[in-house]
């Protein structure tokens, strides 16, 4: 009966997407507020105001609520699908500034910073939560990163790798500003210092790069 009426409910009401949203919203605050390991699906069903059945049926366990989090966050560090065409250095300074921009942007926001010290935390216990993390919200910027480097590379505008060409760049960008963050011992940077520092990055980055010696004679034709 209860189940039958929940799901009446849902259809009469909310639409499975905003239910989806509202049981993973439950599932974030619960993990912030008690740690992952300690939440339980009861919890977040009470949270979500949904039966344990329908949080099932809409999102699974809570490894895929967890997983499901990070995913719906790290999309947003993507690499846009209107990136301009790599032909000149000034183009991908531009490129790599609006990228760092981006980076600092999003994963200095409090709430990913909250992620990361819960996946600290819980490295023992739940060893799945920075994995997770790990697998899916770090690696997608660090795909971002190395499809703008192997833009730049086929367009003769760097040599090397590029993944160890944006492990660099992720290096200039961040320096110790996250361990900082996680420790609380800095607060966020405003936009403008956010700008600064991408662009920063992004001169020194292009500086420790020249432009192949090959590549300015054919240029220079």
């Amino acid at each position: 009966m209860g189940t039958a009426s929940t799901l009446k409910r849902r259809h009469e009401g909310d639409d499975e997407p905003a239910v989806r949203e509202r049981i993973l919203e439950a599932a974030f605050a619960a993990f912030m507020k008690s740690g992952y390991a300690a939440t339980s699906t009861l919890e977040i069903a009470t949270r979500a105001r949904v039966s344990k059945r329908e949080l099932y049926a809409l999102v699974g366990n809570k490894q895929k609520m967890l997983i499901a989090c990070i995913s719906e966050r790290a999309k947003r560090l993507d690499v846009p699908a209107d990136l301009p065409v790599l032909r000149d250095r000034e183009t991908l300074a531009q490129v790599l500034a609006s990228l760092g921009t981006k980076l600092i942007r999003e994963i200095s926001d409090p709430t990913v910073i909250a992620v990361f010290r819960l996946a600290i935390a819980e490295v023992v216990q739940a060893p799945e939560v920075a994995r997770a993390l790990n697998s899916i919200g770090r690696e997608t910027s660090r795909a971002a990163s190395r499809k703008i480097m192997a833009r730049a590379q086929a367009s003769g505008l760097l040599t090397g790798r590029p993944a160890e060409l944006a492990e660099q760049f992720s290096g200039l960008l961040w320096r110790d500003l996250m361990v900082s963050l996680l420790l609380g011992v800095v607060e966020r940077p405003n936009p403008q210092e956010i700008g600064a520092r991408a662009r920063a990055a992004a001169a020194a980055f292009l500086q420790l790069h020249p432009l192949p010696l090959t590549e300015i004679r054919q240029r220079k034709k």
